[in-house]
């Protein structure tokens, strides 16, 4: 099953500084690593940025997803990772653990080099990068991140592996690409004005994404939910029982997951977490 959240550029609107910016992201990708999405998409609302545009949530965020041991091979210095510091580590369940006592475990690894023998070597978190052997019909430049099956690490024994890297991708896309996947699955979009979740909604709900073979959720940002960033009214979002919303842009349901929120403002970190654990909880 495929999981794919959707944020928009404008998710730090809000943050009084940086250092508070940088925080609420990192938070946005501890809900994204907890349940275990496959995709990160920040989808454009220009009008809804203030101080922190889609490049710099972009970039943080791309940043929370590096493994550690590459980050700084990565990226360096930038301006927008000025309290990188504050981000809290992901710990994704894939990269950690991954010495003898968890034989054959998956962790990212950069390409450093390339020769033409076949093979290629590769900083993997390791002391030194590493030379691997491609497998066959495999080809890579250097930069380019791929995943390691590491066995054991004294001795090291390691491979290159054609499989999809730990933990979640982050893309940049505009909100109906990605609505548009043939892997999107039950395409949500999250909202106060939504139809409620109960408890007997949420079990019809679980067999659909299975059935659909995945979800994709979407948020808003704060004091600006999806129906201001798409330009609907609520009162069209309300009437439809969270389907048929016209001019319909490409969701399959309008789901409030908080039907009982005791805050005025939910942000979006908070409603990450809120949803993703009912959606994704398996018959």
């Amino acid at each position: 099953m495929t999981c794919s959240v959707l944020v928009p550029s404008s998710l730090v609107r809000e943050a009084e500084d940086k250092r508070e910016a940088t925080r609420k992201l990192g938070y946005v990708a501890r809900a994204a690593t907890v349940f275990r999405a496959d995709r990160l998409v920040v989808f454009p609302d220009s009008e809804g940025e203030r101080r922190w545009g889609g490049g710099f949530v972009e970039t943080v965020l791309r940043y929370a997803a590096t493994p550690p041991y590459l980050k700084t091979e990565v990226w360096g210095t930038r301006d927008e990772l000025e309290y990188a510091g504050v981000l809290p580590p992901l710990r994704v369940s894939s990269r950690t653990g991954s010495g003898p006592e968890r034989p054959g475990s998956l962790q990212e690894g950069i390409v450093t080099e390339v020769g033409s023998d076949g093979r290629a070597r590769v900083n993997c978190g390791l002391q030194h990068p590493i030379s691997l052997l491609l497998p066959d019909g495999m080809e890579v430049s250097d930069g380019e991140r791929v995943a390691i099956r590491i066995s054991s690490r004294e001795p090291v024994r390691a491979r290159i592996v054609d499989e999809p890297l730990p933990g979640f991708e982050i893309q940049r896309a505009d909100l109906p690409e990605v609505l548009a996947r043939p892997d999107a699955g039950v395409r949500i979009a999250t909202s106060v004005h939504g139809t409620e979740l109960s408890v007997g909604r949420l079990t019809e709900l679980v067999g659909r994404i299975d059935d659909a073979g995945g979800l994709t959720v979407a948020f808003g940002a704060p004091g600006r939910g999806l129906p201001a960033i798409l330009d609907l009214a609520v009162e069209d979002v309300a009437a439809g029982g969270g389907e048929g919303v016209e001019p319909d842009p490409g969701f399959d349901l309008w789901l409030n997951t908080i039907p009982r929120q005791g805050s005025e403002t939910v942000r979006t970190e908070e409603a990450m977490f809120a949803s993703l654990a009912p959606l994704t909880l398996t018959e």
